[in-house]
C-alpha cells in the first residue's frame, strides 16, 4: 500500500482515537507504554537472555555435543532446545513475513476483511481466517498480536488465535494420518465451536466494560470500498528495495514481544524435560476424570509446539483410548499456554484480558473432552 496510507508510524486515525505503534496513549502513571513491551532505552533482559541461551545450547549441541555431557539433564536441555528449533522457525519466520505484510497494510483493509463491527458474522471471519493460515503455535502469535494492533475487536483477536495453532492445512493433513478421519473433524469442529463461544463472550464482557476495548478500534465510513481501495493502494507502491528493508525493519521489530516469550518458553521447556518424566502420561492418562485433569496439567506446564503435540495427542487417543485427553490435550496448548497470556498480556496491557482467555476457555475444553472420553 501506499506510504501515506501503511504502516505503524503512518495511520489516517488520530492518535486519541486509535494510537500506532509508536502513539499509544499515556497512561495514568504518565508513561507512554511501547508496543513492544521495554521502556526507551532500557535493555530487554528476556529478549537478550533467551536468546543467548538458546543460541549457546543450540550451537553446543550440533558442533560440541561432548560439552553438555557433562550432566544428563544438561544434555535433555541442550537435545530439547535443538529440537525445538528446527521444529518452530519457519513457523516463527513466516509469522514474522506476516507481521511486516500487516504492518504495511493499512488498519482500514483489516477491518473491512474480519468485520465493521463487533458480533458473529466478525467472530465467524476471523476464525476461519484461523483455520485457513498455515502457521504453528508460534507463529500465529505474531499474527494475532498484529490483528489487535490493527484494530480487530477483542472477540476477533481470540477466536483467530483459539481457532488457529493446531488447524493448519498441514497439521490437519497429519492428524488424518495418525488418528483418522472421522476424529480429526471432530476435533475441528469442536475447536471452531469453542473459539466461536469464546470470541462472542469476549466482545460481550468488552461490550460491559469488564475487559478493556481496544484502543486501535477504527471505525470504517460507509463510503469505504475494499476493493477498489485495495486496487489503488497497490498501483502506488513502489516495490523498491527502501520497500522491503522496511519490510524487514517492520518484521524484525514487530516480532520482538512475541519473540521474547518464544524462546523463553523454548528454554523453560528443556528444563522441564530435563528434570520431569513426560513419557508416561502417554500410558497412564486414561479416559478417566483424573486422566483428564492429568493431561491438562501436563499440557499446562509443558511448552509443546503444535507440530509436538499432534502426534503425542494422537498417542494419547490410539495407545490410551482417550479421545477426550487428545482433544484436550491439542487445546490445553491453546487455552492455557502460558507465551500466549504473556503476549496477550503485552499486546493489550491487561493482566485481566489474559487471564480471561483460561477462563472462557478451558472450561468448554473439559466439557466437550469428558463427553469425548464416555462417549
Amino acid at each position: 500500500m501506499t506510504d501515506h496510507t501503511s504502516g505503524c508510524h503512518q495511520d489516517h486515525s488520530t492518535p486519541s482515537k486509535a494510537p500506532g505503534c509508536h502513539q499509544a496513549a499515556v497512561t495514568e502513571s504518565g508513561h507512554t507504554p511501547s508496543c513492544h513491551g521495554t521502556g526507551k532505552g532500557r535493555p530487554d533482559f528476556l529478549l537478550w537472555g533467551s536468546l543467548g541461551s538458546v543460541t549457546l545450547l543450540y550451537l553446543a549441541t550440533v558442533f560440541t555435543p561432548g560439552a553438555l555431557a557433562s550432566a544428563n539433564w544438561l544434555t535433555v536441555l541442550g537435545t530439547t532446545v535443538h529440537e525445538l528449533v528446527n521444529t518452530i522457525w519457519w513457523g516463527i519466520l513466516i509469522g514474522m513475513l506476516m507481521v511486516a505484510a500487516l504492518a504495511k497494510v493499512p488498519r482500514e483493509f483489516v477491518i473491512a476483511v474480519l468485520g465493521r463491527k463487533a458480533g458473529l458474522r466478525g467472530i465467524i471471519r476471523a476464525t476461519l481466517g484461523g483455520v485457513l493460515l498455515d502457521l504453528c503455535s508460534h507463529g500465529i502469535l505474531m499474527v494475532a498480536a498484529k490483528l489487535y494492533e490493527r484494530g480487530a475487536t477483542a472477540g476477533q483477536v481470540i477466536a483467530f488465535l483459539v481457532a488457529s495453532p493446531w488447524n493448519s492445512f498441514s497439521l490437519t493433513i497429519v492428524l488424518v494420518a495418525l488418528v483418522g478421519l472421522k476424529w480429526t473433524l471432530l476435533f475441528i469442529g469442536f475447536s471452531l465451536v469453542i473459539a466461536v463461544i469464546a470470541g462472542l463472550v469476549f466482545d460481550g464482557l468488552v461490550t460491559r466494560g469488564t475487559l478493556p476495548a481496544n484502543p486501535n478500534r477504527l471505525d470504517l465510513p460507509e463510503s469505504f470500498r475494499f476493493w477498489p481501495a485495495a486496487a489503488a493502494g497497490l498501483k502506488a507502491t513502489r516495490f523498491n528495495s527502501t520497500f522491503f528493508k522496511e519490510l524487514t525493519i517492520s518484521g524484525i521489530t514487530g516480532s520482538r514481544m512475541v519473540l521474547r516469550w518464544i524462546l523463553f518458553g523454548v528454554l523453560l521447556a528443556g528444563l522441564v524435560r530435563a528434570f520431569v518424566d513426560t513419557a508416561s502420561f502417554q500410558t497412564y492418562f486414561g479416559p478417566s476424570l483424573m486422566g483428564l485433569g492429568l493431561t491438562v496439567l501436563v499440557a499446562t506446564i509443558i511448552e509443546v509446539c503444535s507440530e509436538g503435540s499432534t502426534p503425542i495427542a494422537a498417542d494419547l487417543l490410539t495407545r490410551a483410548g482417550a479421545p477426550g485427553n487428545s482433544f484436550a490435550f491439542l487445546m490445553t496448548g491453546v487455552s492455557t499456554d502460558y507465551t500466549e497470556i504473556m503476549i496477550l498480556r503485552d499486546t493489550t496491557k491487561s493482566w485481566k484480558f489474559a487471564l480471561f482467555l483460561p477462563l472462557v476457555t478451558l472450561p468448554q475444553v473439559l466439557v466437550i473432552a469428558w463427553l469425548m472420553n464416555i462417549a
